[in-house]
């Protein structure tokens, strides 16, 4: 997935309630960009950090930028959960995905379940169809030899799907919880159960009801993200 406009480099102010943040441009000036990220961002946010943000292509937008990548070390993460969906969709269509080839079609927020919309949904003739949930995963705690976690935060929507997901198989259909790493700095992944323990269960319990896990991690650039390698998945 290649940025629509250059990104503009900046130093992190800080993040608060939730969806905004104070950035300081090269030039000294200090704007206000959107944060598309509604996590706790642990280990993503520190004051000072050399911060990429996008321009708003809709002029009459509130906020003019929007933050996309921070540097954590010597790795950028993407932290704009807004974007996973694409970039995943793209890797599927590309082949990059093994495990997801031999599709037909492929539909992006298709609904299903309990007033839910799934991520992105799979059809092919004479195979089951499948779901797929996306979660962007930023979370690295350990930064000497962590894994990547998810989540930062509790999250009963993140529950919700495990089990709707569940749902389909039992219906006959395929699911996959698939988790995309925008970071570089780790091979592994886990999850974060002293965060959320009824998240952590339910992922049990989705995989003993037939629900795949995936995980793969991004090469990123302030130019691009391209979905690159797949984790160890370490649960």
């Amino acid at each position: 997935m290649k940025f629509p406009d250059p990104l503009i480099r900046g130093k992190l102010i800080k993040r608060y309630k939730r969806f905004l943040t104070d950035v300081e441009l090269e030039d000294g000036s200090i704007v206000v960009a959107h944060c598309a990220n509604s996590g706790s961002m642990e280990s993503v946010k520190e004051p000072g950090s050399e911060v990429w943000i996008s321009p708003a292509r809709n002029p009459d937008r509130k906020l003019k930028f929007t933050w996309e990548l921070v540097r954590v070390g010597e790795t950028l993460v993407g932290i704009n959960t807004s974007l996973p969906n694409m970039i995943v969709s793209e890797a599927i269509e590309d082949g990059l995905v093994s495990e997801l080839t031999g599709y037909d079609s492929l539909r992006r927020e298709v609904k299903y379940g309990k007033n839910s919309r799934i991520d992105i949904f799979l059809e092919a003739e004479n195979k089951p169809s499948c779901y797929v949930e996306v979660k962007n995963t930023t979370m690295r705690r350990n930064l000497k030899d962590g894994p990547v976690e998810f989540p930062d935060a509790v999250t009963s929507r993140g529950t919700k799907h495990l089990v709707e997901l569940s749902d389909m198989v039992a219906e006959g259909h395929r699911s996959v919880m698939f988790y995309l790493v925008q970071r570089e700095d780790s091979d592994v992944f886990t999850v974060a159960d002293d965060i959320d323990p009824t998240y952590a269960a339910a992922l049990q319990d989705a995989i003993k009801a037939g629900v795949e896990v995936l995980c793969y991690g991004c090469t990123m650039t302030p130019d691009e993200i391209i979905m690159s390698r797949q984790l160890q998945i370490a649960l």
